[in-house]
């Protein structure tokens, strides 16, 4: 298939908003108010990302705020109560940083989202430096595809290169995302791989696939 894949590249967030390693709590707190954001890419030098500070690494100042720990477990917690008792960026921040390349594939990016369990990952090149921001509503934006463009896509590059006898045969419709499949083909060995294809056009929701064999083929 010619269309290429969707990649982090094409949904990122270019506009940055990042702290500097120096920056205080206060400061960065605003900043998130200011732009509804839950993290912030901590940078250095011109732009190198070193770490990423969070809604979670804050909170951990208010957990501790008027609750004594014990010894065993201020040893347990020996990061956390070390971050409630910073008011930086460079010993707040979680590092290294969970990151993503440009040209990472949306899934690759949402698996990473998902076992890290971060909402937002820093897009960085090969040196490290930031190049913009993905978040999970990034993710979901090839989900605002059109109908029509999705039904565009999958008769151009599923059904006319797998079927190109039988295409005329083939009708394909989509309504909110979902994708149905109907009309007769020639060579039924085809229908799955028509269908996992047709699946993986981003911003399909689902397939329904009827393509039968065709009467005396």
């Amino acid at each position: 298939m010619t269309t290429r894949p969707f990649s982090v590249a094409d949904v990122m967030t270019k506009k940055v908003v990042a702290v500097r390693p120096d920056a205080s709590f206060k400061e960065i707190v605003t900043a998130m108010e200011r732009w509804k954001v839950t993290a912030l890419p901590v940078l250095e030098g011109e732009g190198r990302v070193v770490g990423v500070v969070s809604e979670a690494d804050l909170l951990l100042k208010e957990e501790f705020h008027d609750h004594r720990l014990g010894m065993v477990e201020q040893l347990r917690r020996r990061d956390a109560t070390a971050k409630a008792g910073s008011d930086r960026a460079a010993e707040l921040m979680t590092t290294p940083a969970v990151t993503v390349r440009p040209e990472a594939s949306l899934p690759r990016a949402a698996r990473l989202m998902a076992t890290r369990r971060v909402k937002r990952l820093p897009v960085v090149d090969a040196d490290g430096m930031i190049q913009g921001v993905v978040s999970r509503s990034d993710l979901l934006k090839v989900f605002l595809r059109s109908d029509g463009e999705l039904a565009d896509e999958i008769r151009r590059d599923v059904v006319t290169r797998l079927f190109p006898l039988s295409r005329d045969r083939i009708e394909v419709r989509v309504d909110a995302g979902v994708v149905t499949l109907t009309g007769e083909v020639r060579d039924s060995t085809l229908v799955p791989l028509a269908e996992r294809l047709a699946r993986a056009v981003e911003g399909v929701v689902d397939v329904r696939c009827a393509l039968t064999l065709a009467t005396g083929a």
